[in-house]
């Protein structure tokens, strides 16, 4: 038996089996944590087993099947990180129907496209304001037979929109009329069954609409848990967007491993989150290890950041032995202890006190990041995938890692470089194609199974996968030089504590130039320490102080660059790229054709020199 075969043997049947499968084997066991919402203060978090959690899905699927949804029927998911968004996803599992994702910040006219496109015959919104994108016109009167509402503060209640509370009220009454209805629904589920559409909001065009099936989670989840990462008895810190891929496949994994989350997608409390609940594991986009690494670099000035960089310059010279397994000797492991005690300990409480690791996905992570945190006694891996692949095609494993690399592929998924070295992907968890577009689908997966990444990739003896550029997005300089513009705006954030956002630029140009965006909460704190705060951002970003620090910082930047992808200029925008000014996509993607277009006359002064 193949390890592929191997894995479709542990495999459920469908998700509602993985369900009912994690709680006859742990009932009474952690599943899920989740806060008060407090605005301020402290969080008081709620405990929930499996078998409480599994009670209030099974209410929640009940419901809606006594609204009337059958099989394969959509229900949109317009919501952030909630544990009522995560019980409403394995609800329509169990009642056979299928998740479409939509991220709460989309406009409306997105929301309607992905709606209509879908065919989704009921609508979750969080509150009022995701209320009001399917009830500001008559178009989805007829196609939307239930509004569910998570939070109801200011929504008016009637047959059509109803509450969270009053589905579960609903679902209890039906399962006492039906009470095998659950069974049966799980029963006419299989690998085929349509589980998911998630729209990929594409940084050009409408965003498609990927098919996934019953199959990818089950075998993402059996097969990351043959992997044996993650312990039975850890405890996740879950943030991520559930809207996004990456989230749906850790749930997934959660249903095989039996660990616990605790749940909570405000972003702006995460670490004080990680402080209350200390979970052993985290998930997480590159921009958030970012911001702690420059939070830290930032944060200490004088006599703290003397010492901070000294400790910082011993975990550098601890690396080699540490991934070696070699205990530190001598003068070395004695600054060791030191630099933990003064510096690395205080880093570690920020994240809980009891990270054994974190996972990075979504978006390339620098190896310069990965050095860091390590050298601080934290290890973060790093994942790859996208949406077609189900989220997790490859993660470097946190027992042998590997920096630089995404790691090998998952057991059972096949890979390969095509002629020009762009990475090609097959096996069970690749999507079977796009809603409704079956020519972009032919043009994403050839006849024999494989899925076109776009990713130009390198492939080492030992299986493991070095991302290198992004097929679509490398352009040529003038002088003939291709350049990876994920490169260069990677070495940026990595050694600019103050950029958040950063646009590369640089086709048919004799040189590379950048537009980079400040980050917010760094820069007021600039602004404090200097009595400037009453300053606006878009003030503070244009003062001559500012431009001269980031390009000091930039010379760091360059030294980490081959010589055609220096970066000579840059302008400093006064606004950070937003959904709603089109600088960026619902799930923070750039819009970087869209960006440069946007600012065709900034980019036209950094280039005085040619005609």
């Amino acid at each position: 038996m193949g390890v592929r075969e191997e894995i479709m043997s542990r495999a459920a049947d469908n998700v509602g089996h993985m369900l009912r499968r994690r709680v006859a084997e742990t009932p009474n066991k952690l599943a899920f944590m989740y806060p008060d919402g407090a605005a301020e203060g402290p969080n008081t978090w709620t405990k929930l087993t499996w078998t409480e959690s599994s009670d209030i899905i099974d209410k929640l699927a009940a419901g809606l099947l006594a609204r009337g949804l059958k099989y394969e029927d959509r229900v949109a998911i317009c919501s952030s990180t909630r544990l009522e968004w995560l019980f409403l996803d394995l609800a329509i599992a169990v009642a056979a129907g299928a998740t479409t994702t939509v991220y709460p910040n989309t406009a409306s006219p997105d929301v309607h496209y992905i709606v209509g496109d879908s065919g989704s015959k009921v609508f979750v919104a969080e509150n009022a304001e995701q209320v009001a994108k399917v009830t500001d016109d008559s178009e989805f009167d007829d196609q939307l037979h239930t509004i569910v509402v998570i939070d109801g503060t200011g929504v008016t209640f009637d047959d059509r929109i109803i509450s969270y509370e009053k589905l579960q009220e609903l679902g209890e009454a039906h399962l006492k009329d039906n009470p095998k209805a659950l069974e049966e629904s799980i029963a006419s589920t299989n690998h085929d069954t349509l589980s998911t559409l998630i729209y990929t909001s594409g940084t050009t065009g409408r965003p498609k609409g990927v098919r996934l099936n019953h199959l990818s989670w089950v075998y993402e989840g059996a097969a990351t848990k043959y992997l044996d990462i993650i312990g039975p008895d850890e405890l996740q810190f879950l943030w991520l967007p559930l809207s996004h891929v990456f989230g749906k496949a850790l749930i997934a994994a959660q249903l095989d491993y039996g660990f616990a989350s605790a749940i909570d997608g405000r972003i702006d409390k995460i670490v004080q989150g990680l402080g209350e609940v200390h979970p052993t594991f985290m998930c997480g986009a590159p921009r958030i290890f970012e911001k702690v690494r420059a939070a830290v670099m930032t944060g200490n000035t004088g006599l703290k950041g003397k010492i901070a960089r000294w400790a910082f310059s011993v975990g550098y010279k601890s690396i080699d032995d540490r991934l070696a397994g070699r205990p530190l000797k001598g003068a070395l492991a004695m600054q060791y202890k030191l630099a933990d005690k003064l510096v690395f300990s205080k880093l570690k409480e920020r994240l809980g006190g009891q990270m054994k690791f974190m996972i990075s996905g979504s978006a390339k992570l620098s190896p310069q990041i990965q050095k860091w945190f390590y050298g601080a006694g934290i290890l973060i891996v790093e994942g790859y995938g996208a949406t077609e692949t189900s989220a997790i095609a490859c993660v470097d494993l946190p027992a042998d890692p590997h920096f630089g690399t995404v790691g090998p592929p998952i057991p059972g998924l096949d890979a390969k470089l095509a002629d020009d070295g762009e990475l090609l992907l097959r096996g069970p968890i690749i999507t079977p194609g796009y809603h409704n577009l079956p020519d972009k689908t032919d043009k994403a997966i050839d006849a024999d199974g494989w899925y076109h990444t776009g990713d130009i990739a390198e492939i080492a003896p030992t299986g493991h996968i070095r991302i290198t550029d992004r097929k679509k997005d490398l352009f040529k300089t003038s002088g003939g030089k291709f350049v990876a513009p994920q490169k260069v705006e990677g070495a940026i954030q990595a050694n600019i504590p103050y950029v958040a956002q950063s646009i590369a630029i640089g086709e048919g140009r004799k040189y590379v130039s950048a537009l980079v965006v400040l980050d917010p909460a760094l820069l007021e704190k600039w602004a404090e320490k200097r009595q400037l705060g009453h300053l606006s951002y878009a003030e503070l970003s244009q003062r001559p102080e500012i431009k001269a620090s980031i390009e000091k910082w930039m010379n760091r930047v360059n030294e980490r660059l081959e010589k055609w992808e220096t970066v000579k200029t840059f302008a400093i925008l006064d606004h950070e790229l937003t959904v709603e000014n089109d600088g960026v996509t619902a799930n923070m993607k750039i819009r970087r054709g869209a960006v440069t277009d946007k600012y065709a006359d900034i980019v036209e002064t950094l280039y005085p020199q040619e005609d």
